[in-house]
């Protein structure tokens, strides 16, 4: 059987697990720290030594490239910088959750689908958040759950089984239920919503059996699990975003008016048009690390889907 020349390393060995109690030891000095000075501290760490040291920084700028070749170097720059210094803060803000919550209380929640949110609750009729990763979603989860909301989510699993065991536990300390990507935790959070409930679910990650949806005026694979869960169940979908202020400390929790029920790619466009928006809008708190549209491997799939389609 042929090996790959490239060697895998297992997940779960000594590099995971060394890896895990550095990052614990920084997490908890960073903790000793008052909160905004933690999140300067750790913004900056990212955008100037931790981002470009793993490439975060040539992804944005090649993603930027491939969707918006016209933007200007300093302009780049500027949302590089932006970005970077986002998931610094995102990062390091989920291992403080009183504190998450106590600022969630303080700052403003609203928007147009608000009220239809607290109807919902009052006569409890699911709710799907559906968002992506712009600003802080668990911000603005928290801003809701300091109100009295049990608002559950669906999380990827992080590779590192060591990091991710205290990753899952702090989205467990934020509200319950927590449920885990799979079979298993997507039949648990069908239950829940079934149930009346509502969770949180982020739908802008590469998914190479998705729907090609443009995103951004590239087409980019998108999954339609919220649209079929949302019609199996009856949920109302619900667009949110927690906008940070520009001082990157306070944020705002939006909620706008529900997608309507129909056709599933149909309603999954809509929540794409209405990320695009917010991103046009202020492209810095879009977190434009992640490999959205992989474009060669796209390229790829097409081509071997069309040769399927030509066989006899």
């Amino acid at each position: 059987m042929a090996t790959s020349k490239k060697k895998q390393r297992d997940h779960g060995g000594w590099q995971d697990r060394w890896a895990d109690r550095i990052l614990r030891g920084l997490i908890w000095l960073a903790l000793r720290l008052p909160v905004r000075t933690r999140l300067t501290l750790v913004g900056g760490l990212v955008r100037r030594v931790i981002g470009p040291l793993v490439g975060w920084d040539k992804r944005v700028r090649a993603n930027l490239n491939h969707v918006w070749p016209d933007t200007s170097e300093a302009q780049v720059n500027q949302i590089t910088a932006q970005v970077l210094d986002n998931v610094g803060r995102a990062f390091i803000e989920n291992y403080d959750v009183p504190e998450m919550l106590a600022r969630g209380a303080r700052y403003e929640v609203g928007g147009p689908g608000l009220p239809i949110v607290e109807q919902a609750k009052r006569d409890g009729t699911p709710v799907l958040f559906v968002s992506g990763h712009y600003g802080s979603a668990e911000c603005a989860r928290c801003a809701m759950v300091a109100r009295g909301y049990q608002i559950g989510g669906l999380i990827r699993p992080m590779s590192n089984p060591f990091f991710n065991a205290h990753y899952v536990q702090n989205m467990h300390d934020i509200c319950e239920p927590v449920f885990e990507q799979g079979r298993r935790g997507t039949m648990g959070l069908i239950k829940h919503i079934k149930s009346g409930g509502m969770a949180v679910l982020l739908f802008d990650i590469y998914d190479s059996g998705g729907v090609r949806i443009d995103f951004l005026g590239q087409p980019a694979p998108t999954v339609t699990s919220i649209a079929d869960i949302a019609l199996k169940t009856g949920a109302l979908v619900v667009p949110f975003f927690g906008i940070r202020h520009p001082d990157r400390y306070g944020f705002d929790a939006i909620f706008e008016e529900p997608i309507p029920h129909g056709d599933p790619v149909e309603m999954m466009r809509e929540a794409t048009r209405r990320l695009e928006a917010r991103i046009k809008d202020d492209p810095g708190q879009w977190m434009w690390i992640h490999r959205r549209w992989k474009p060669k491997r796209q390229a790829k799939l097409q081509r071997k889907r069309a040769a399927a389609t030509m066989d006899p």
